[in-house]
Parts: structure tokens; sequence; C-alpha cells
């Protein structure tokens, strides 16, 4: 027989010496055994009983010794695994992360009334169940959640994720692994661009399967976090190497700089356009504030810039040379509505044209901003 198979000898041992260290040796070596699949049906079914006496032992290490050499066996007992998941920390920890013998309904249970330790170790399974993922979620712990969250063999629902994001989206390990995770539903994305710490901005941004909307709006809030005061924009050297990430990533598109203009942010328009047209960003505000015009037709063509956004570009800057913000709580958010409002006025009156999805996306973020009237009326 093979030196893990049990044997007489080895129960006349452990009957006759019942110390902790034989007690451990003899659980190693049966466990072992069972696992190498060498034991015969009668010694099968005695290695069974025996688990069964062992999971009831007083020694810790007895139980975490049958635990580590039975944790990923497939063919142990329910009720064995089922008393080893449910013991101490030290003897749980390994089943419950790599036992398949474990169904959801015990590890559903495990979560809702076992420790936070044993939730992160369910968290780590090589595949967690939606229905599991939902409990993990629901129980408050902020590690598993994140554990569960960078899991990819995790299946988590739409409804799981955006919970996670509601209760645990100022936690930037969680941000941290639900920007990395492999595929996010879109309103997830939408749900986390609202909470992402600026740490992980650019890291949203790269996402392919992110919508250009959503892009846009990101940037405009990782730029209003750096504004240092009401007339003062964030470093330009910040700016540029945002505008950097971008264009490295595909995402420096017509589109997103026009939005950013049209919301009023004309330092991240002036460095997007310079990126664009390869030109020094001191060279692009030269030919973007030229009296007379050239200057900005010249440099949107190098940018790529479509011809029938030029107009939209250039009432969009004329509109901001004659503003300026007023002083009060919220005037960047008034001053951006302002200036939307002023270039739909241009688009109605001189025919400025916009792309549906740009036109689509100013139209929204003007119903979001807070009028003047508004304003007013909340400082009264």
């Amino acid at each position: 027989m093979a030196n893990n198979e049990l044997t007489k000898d080895d129960v006349s041992r452990l009957l006759a010496d019942p110390s902790s260290d034989t007690r451990v040796a003899t659980a190693t070596k049966i466990a072992e055994g069972f696992s190498a699949g060498t034991l015969s049906d009668g010694e099968r079914r005695m290695a069974e009983d025996i688990f069964r006496v062992m999971v009831k032992d007083a020694e810790v290490r007895v139980r975490e010794a049958l635990a580590l050499n039975l944790k990923d066996n497939s063919s142990i007992p329910h009720d064995v695994a089922v008393s080893l998941a449910k013991d101490v920390e030290q003897v749980a920890l390994p089943v419950l992360q790599f036992s398949d013998v474990l169904t959801d309904a015990d590890l559903i249970e495990i979560i809702a009334s076992q420790s936070s330790e044993k939730q992160v170790a369910i968290a780590k399974r090589t595949v967690v169940s939606e229905s599991v993922s939902e409990n993990l979620v629901d129980s408050g712990n902020e590690q598993a959640v994140v554990s569960l969250i960078a899991n990819e063999g995790a299946r988590i629902s739409e409804s799981a994720l955006l919970k996670a994001v509601d209760n645990f989206g100022k936690n930037e390990d969680v941000q941290d692994a639900m920007v990395h995770r492999p595929k996010l539903p879109v309103r997830v994305s939408e749900r986390l661009v609202t909470v992402v710490s600026e740490k992980f901005a650019a890291d949203l941004i790269g996402r392919p399967d992110l919508p250009d909307n959503m892009v846009t709006d990101l940037i405009l809030q990782t730029r209003e976090r750096a504004v240092i005061s009401l007339s003062s924009d964030s470093d330009e050297g910040d700016v540029e190497t945002l505008v950097k990430q971008l264009h490295e990533n595909g995402r420096l598109t017509p589109s997103i700089i026009l939005r950013g203009l049209c919301m009023g942010d004309l330092t991240f328009f002036e460095a997007g356009m310079a990126e664009l047209a390869g030109v020094s960003l001191m060279n692009a505000r030269s030919l973007i504030h030229d009296s007379g015009k050239l200057g900005l037709r010249t440099l949107c063509r190098q940018a790529k810039i479509p011809l029938p956004q030029l107009v939209a570009v250039r009432a969009a800057i004329d509109v901001s040379q004659e503003m300026d913000y007023d002083g009060r709580a919220h005037d960047r958010e008034r001053y951006s509505r302002r200036m939307i409002e002023r270039i739909m006025t241009q688009y109605d009156d001189l025919g400025v044209e916009f792309e549906s999805a740009d036109l689509n996306y100013l139209l929204t973020k003007m119903s979001e901003l807070p009028s003047d009237n508004l304003e007013t009326d909340e400082a009264a």
C-alpha cells in the first residue's frame, strides 16, 4: 500500500496514543489518502467516519489539518465540509475559499451568521454566483465587497454593483476594484463617474466601454475638483497631463473638447486644441483668440475639427469672452448654464451646427444646471 493509505496500524496507533500530535498526523495521513483516491470503498467509508469524529475534535490543530488537506476535495461528505466551514477561522477559511462541496445556500447562511473574515474568504472563491454576491454586498463588509469586485470569477448583477457604488463608493479600494473590473454595465459606469476620485479618474476615462457622454462628465468633474478659486483654474500642467492622457486613450475627440468649451472650461478647450493640432499651448491660445478669426480657422483645420463645428466653437469663444463668474455660491454652475443658453441662442440665430449627440448633451446639461432665478429664490 502507498504510504498515504489508511492501515490498521494507523487506527491502532490512534487508539493507543490519542495525543494531539498523533491525531494531527493521523488526520493529515487519512485526508491525504482520501484525496489521492487510492482508498478502497471500505477504507473510504472508514475515513469518512473518522472525519466526522475529527471535525468535533477539541484540538484546533487537528481540525485545521483536516481542513487544509480536504479544502479542494470535491468528494468529501457535505456534512463534513459544512462542519469545517462553520468552524473557527483558522479551520474554516481554506474550506470557504476553495471547497466546491459547499452550496450557495451554505455560503449564504454563513455570510449572514458568521464573521467578516469568512465573508472575505467567500468573496475570493474561484466562482461566486450572483445570489452569493448579492448577499456579500448586503452584508455591509467593505473588505468583502472589495475582494468580490476584484474577483473576475464573481458574477455580480447590475443591481448589486449599483448598490456597491451607492454604499461604498467613497472607499478608494472599492473604486479601484470597480474601475479595473473587466466589464461594467453602462448604468454602473454612469453612477461610478459621479463618485470616483481624481486618483482613478484617468483609469476610468481609459475604459473602452465608457460612453462618450460619461467621459465628458468625468473630465468636467475632474476639472471642477481641481479649481483653485472662482476666477483661476487649476495648474495648466495638470490640464495638459489630463489632455495627453485622453489623447493616448483615443478619447480626445472634437466632441469632448467642444462640450468642455460650451460648459465654460476654456482652459481645457485650449489645451485640447493644442494637443490635437500638435502645437504649444501658448501658440494655440494666440490662434484661438486671434481677432481676425483666421487663426481659429487654421487651428481647427490642423486639429481636424469638422468645419460645421467651427461656427459653434467660434460662438462659444465669443460668449466666454463676454461673461464672467458672479461671485455667489454655485456661480460656476450658473456660468455654465448661461454659456449653454447663449450658445443655444446663437444656434437658433446664426445656424450654429452641432452633432446631434453634442446638442442633446448640452440641452440635458442645461436642464440639470441651476438658473439665476432659482439661485436668487434660494438666497432669499
